[in-house]
């Protein structure tokens, strides 16, 4: 029986190879890397918590001009875009709640707990519109959205 093995994948090793320094996080990236959740990695095919982290801390030489190191930068933007906006759809599922808790401030609080979980759902779909407004994600080429998307680590074959 083969155990599987794994490893980083192409595009990190790239990565690694053109990171000059560390790059401190801004307050919303924080944010918005603490409202993401947590992911069961079954095949690692996708971007956790803490590879999104990791690609926002590598800081970048700008004088650079090779393809590797315009590749890095636009999946650090791309990436950034994506944390950024989460903070969006948290904070408009929030405020759309509360304000129904408040609507309804002349009732019982039994209608309050029955509209409140459906209003909140419905903001995070809010929110993500409105957040890819605001970071400009809704205007990002689909091969920048889709360089955010490829996983850190793979299995090795």
């Amino acid at each position: 029986m083969a155990a599987n093995l794994v490893v980083p994948s192409d595009i990190t090793v790239v990565e690694e190879k053109k990171t000059v320094g560390k790059r401190s996080l801004k307050p919303w990236e924080v944010t918005g890397l603490m409202g993401m959740a947590p992911m069961l990695h079954l095949h690692y095919s996708k971007l956790d918590r803490g590879d999104k982290r990791k690609i926002l801390s590598r800081k970048y030489d700008t004088d650079d001009t090779s393809d590797a190191n315009k590749l890095c930068i636009r999946r650090q933007e791309a990436v950034r875009k994506e944390v950024v906006a989460t903070n969006f759809m948290w904070d408009t599922a929030l405020v759309m709640a509360g304000l129904t808790w408040w609507s309804f401030r002349r009732y019982n609080y039994q209608s309050r707990l029955v509209a409140l979980p459906f209003i909140f759902y419905g903001g995070t779909f809010v929110g993500r519109a409105i957040g890819d407004m605001v970071t400009g994600r809704n205007a990002e080429f689909a091969r920048d959205r889709f360089l955010a998307s490829l996983p850190a680590k793979v299995y090795y074959n």
